[in-house]
């Protein structure tokens, strides 16, 4: 059993939506297949894997360091014997061979995309959806039949007005969703108010809405945010300031009462243990949106998993940003609290099983091998083009 070969290609993703901090009209993704000599249904096992959005492609890196390093391996020390697979750890050991620790912008980013693959293949070698081989492995047999998801949108565009951005909201309901999350910070705090507020009446519940100011603010503008959307009990307040400035984070938490999340763009269990111990994160209303396509990995997310537990963390207090299949699999495997969604953005990338509805703001789960991708038409048909 070995890995015969590796393939990438860089795929554009540009849209002219914008949030607080970055337009994405130049925004890039890197596809990857892991091709295998294990056959199933008379064809070579392949796993896929792809960066989530918001950082750019890595095919630098990839092509440069780690796709050549895994192909140097020893194929016998990347066999998990006892499951008669492909170890993944093993696999994630040779990609971070001969690596500094620290630095982890875009290293993590170029690793999660073959760990992706290495654990789509790993599943199809095992004949089970990606969701029942992590339950199975980790957590006694036990999985979540249906996964909470939320609609995230409300990104600024060109000419966009409240009236477009309510019917926006009103499509995400008819489709099924109970809670959305719309962008601030790209306007001032009455735009952004007049904006919440249109929201809020659309869904009738302003405990079913999420605002998301990726990482725009100073402290002074965080705060002043807090303080106007106190009284509107949202559902959370999201990534204020930047990522890793824990003493903002920390200090918010004095001046806001309702839930916050952070954590999308922390790549590392070190980084995500630094915001566990610095950043004022209450373990019993905040949410964490560690993202595994961005941040080494399944393997690397299983540490910070564990990470958390031992900081008295539960795992449902975990919501990945992404809104990817993989991080589907992952929540229902791992007992997360939910995933992000992306009805209308990043396709073909975000998104379910073609075939899976959202009802009263859940999922249900692909029941073919591997992470599923082959149940999303559009997105399969990028992925085969590597073969």
């Amino acid at each position: 059993m070995k890995i015969v070969d590796i393939r990438e290609k860089t795929v554009p993703i540009r849209s002219e939506i914008r949030n607080a901090y970055i337009d994405f009209s130049q925004m890039t993704c890197s596809v990857v297949a892991v091709v295998t000599d294990v056959v199933r249904d008379g064809r070579p096992v392949v796993g896929f894997g792809f960066n989530s959005n918001g950082r750019y492609a890595q095919g630098c890196l990839l092509r440069e360091r780690f796709i050549p390093r895994l192909k140097a391996a020893d194929p016998a020390k990347l066999v998990d014997g006892a499951n008669d697979n492909l170890d993944p750890f093993a696999i994630w050991d040779v990609l971070m061979s001969n690596e500094k620790p620290g630095g982890h912008g875009e290293r993590s980013v170029a690793v999660g995309v073959i760990d992706m693959a290495v654990w789509d293949a790993v599943a199809k070698i095992a004949g089970v959806p990606l969701w029942r081989l992590l339950a199975d492995r980790y957590r006694g047999g036990e999985a979540d039949a249906r996964v909470w998801v939320y609609a995230a949108g409300g990104y600024y565009y060109p000419g966009k007005d409240t009236t477009a951005l309510e019917n926006e909201m009103k499509s995400y309901l008819d489709r099924g969703y109970t809670d959305v999350k719309l962008k601030i910070g790209g306007g001032d705090l009455a735009e952004d108010m007049r904006r919440i507020e249109a929201v809020i009446r659309v869904v009738g519940d302003a405990g079913h809405v999420l605002v998301d100011a990726n990482g725009r603010f100073d402290l002074e503008t965080a705060i002043a945010y807090a303080r106007a959307l106190q009284p509107l009990g949202l559902r959370w307040y999201e990534e204020p300031g930047d990522p890793l400035d824990y003493a903002l984070q920390a200090e918010l938490a004095n001046h806001y009462a309702h839930p916050m999340a952070t954590g999308e763009n922390l790549f590392s269990m070190q980084d995500a243990r630094n915001l566990i111990r610095h950043g004022g994160m209450r373990s019993d209303r905040d949410i964490l949106q560690f993202d595994c396509a961005l941040s080494y990995g399944l393997v690397e997310y299983m540490r910070t998993l564990d990470m958390l537990a031992e900081n008295g963390w539960s795992s449902r207090r975990v919501v990945p940003h992404g809104g990817h299949q993989m991080s589907l699999n992952i929540a229902a495997g791992l007992h997360l609290g939910g995933n992000e969604s992306y009805p209308d953005v990043f396709r073909p990338f975000g998104g379910f099983a073609d075939d899976i509805a959202v009802e009263n703001g859940h999922v249900g789960l692909p029941q073919i091998p591997g992470v599923g991708f082959e149940a999303k038409g559009e997105l399969c048909a990028v992925m085969k083009e590597l073969l």
